[in-house]
């Protein structure tokens, strides 16, 4: 039923402005409209709708990841914006913070400034 439509991420801000540097900035995503209730950004194929609450509770796992074509040069660029990478104790990360998945796919994950955990993955 609804596997043609278009998959949009969702996550909650209860700091608007700073979501909205953060995403339109630091990440360099397309912010695309901005209303009383929610930021619309665009990427390459979808979309992320930040919804502004009067608080957020980030869940324990990663909400949403971004594909990307080299995951090295992506933390990298990526810190050098200011993004700080999460560790985990019970992965083994490499040097750049980046976990290889059982299926050979790169794994790394950061937070927004509403703590919601993202990542990003490039696939084997």
């Amino acid at each position: 039923m609804l596997s043609s439509a278009v998959i949009q991420a969702m996550v909650g801000t209860a700091r608007p402005d700073a979501a909205k540097a953060f995403y339109a900035q630091t990440l360099g995503l397309k912010l695309i409209s901005e209303d009383s209730y929610a930021l619309l950004f665009a990427g390459k194929i979808g979309f992320l709708r930040v919804v502004k609450l009067p608080a957020v509770m980030p869940a324990s796992a990663a909400v949403m990841t971004f594909a990307v074509e080299d995951a090295v040069a992506t933390v990298k660029a990526l810190s050098a914006q200011g993004v700080r990478f999460e560790r985990f104790a019970f992965l083994q990360q490499d040097e750049h913070g980046i976990w290889t998945a059982p299926n050979g796919a790169k794994i790394a994950w950061f937070r927004d400034p509403d703590l919601n955990l993202l990542s990003l993955s490039q696939d084997s």
